[in-house]
């Protein structure tokens, strides 16, 4: 019988995590069936006992359940805890156990387009689970400053709160309110595929600034026309952030990282 893996979500449809993992397993063949399961809102927690019950090997966590999956764990990764969300699980002898690859995902993928983020002003839009997913990676990267903005600047200081400390000049702040040239600016606004881009001041791109959306999608995001507008060096969706967090849960799973460049140009191109 095949290792059986999943990815909870809901909705969940659009996900093309069982494509990326059926790929990572190609890669060595091995034998896998990874799956979408759309479990209820309310229903969270009985749909996971009921996977990992029914032998399930591994799931993937995504939206709205990364911070229920958190406080369902009995055991938790560093990066989970200080995340306070959690996108990767298994059960060891009747223990959950709980993982966070989000933000090693990203950092991998940025690295990948070449961006260094040592010594750079950083510009986080949003405030959310996504957020709180990535900014341990992010500040692990020693940028010069990063600046956590969101249209309730309250959330961005509970953020600022949680993860200071670090060594980084960590700030947050109202949208309306930023100021000054990014190197680099990171778009994690819910906003997503069609919502519409808040307004944001002038002069946050400069000519060698670095725009990224965790978002991916078929066609370009708002925020990433607005960057590409503003005169951005580059411009980039967060599709590999997926394949890269899906590589490390893979490992964390069964023990080797598979090659991601391969998938990714599949998925970008075929």
């Amino acid at each position: 019988m095949s290792d059986r893996y999943a990815v909870f979500g809901n909705p969940v449809s659009h996900s093309r995590s069982p494509d990326i993992h059926h790929a990572f397993a190609a890669q060595r063949g091995e034998d896998l069936v990874y799956e979408r399961i759309e479990a209820p809102v309310d229903g969270f927690p009985a749909a996971v006992t009921a996977f990992f019950d029914g032998g399930g090997r591994g799931a993937n966590v995504t939206v709205p359940f990364k911070e229920e999956a958190h406080g369902l764990c009995g055991a938790l990764t560093e990066r989970a805890r200080q995340a306070g969300a959690v996108n990767t699980l298994w059960r060891r002898d009747g223990v959950l156990h709980g993982d966070n690859t989000d933000g090693a995902g990203l950092v991998a993928d940025l690295r990948g387009q070449g961006w260094a983020l040592a010594g750079k002003r950083l510009l986080v839009l949003g405030a959310g689970g996504a957020v709180r997913g990535v900014l341990g990676p992010l500040l692990a990267q020693a940028p010069a400053e990063l600046v956590v903005a969101n249209r309730t600047v309250a959330r961005a200081e509970t953020l600022v709160e949680r993860f200071s400390g670090q060594g980084v000049a960590l700030h947050a702040s109202a949208l309306e309110a930023l100021n000054g040239r990014f190197d680099v600016i990171i778009n994690a606004i819910s906003a997503g595929l069609y919502g519409d881009m808040p307004a944001l001041p002038e002069g946050l791109v400069g000519d060698a600034t670095v725009a990224y959306d965790m978002v991916y999608g078929a066609r370009p995001t708002p925020f990433m026309e607005w960057a590409d507008a503003a005169g951005a060096a580059a411009v980039r969706d967060g599709l590999g952030m997926l394949v890269e967090q899906a590589a490390e849960a893979y490992q964390v799973w069964r023990g080797w990282r598979p090659d991601t460049a391969p998938v990714l140009a599949r998925l970008r191109h075929g």
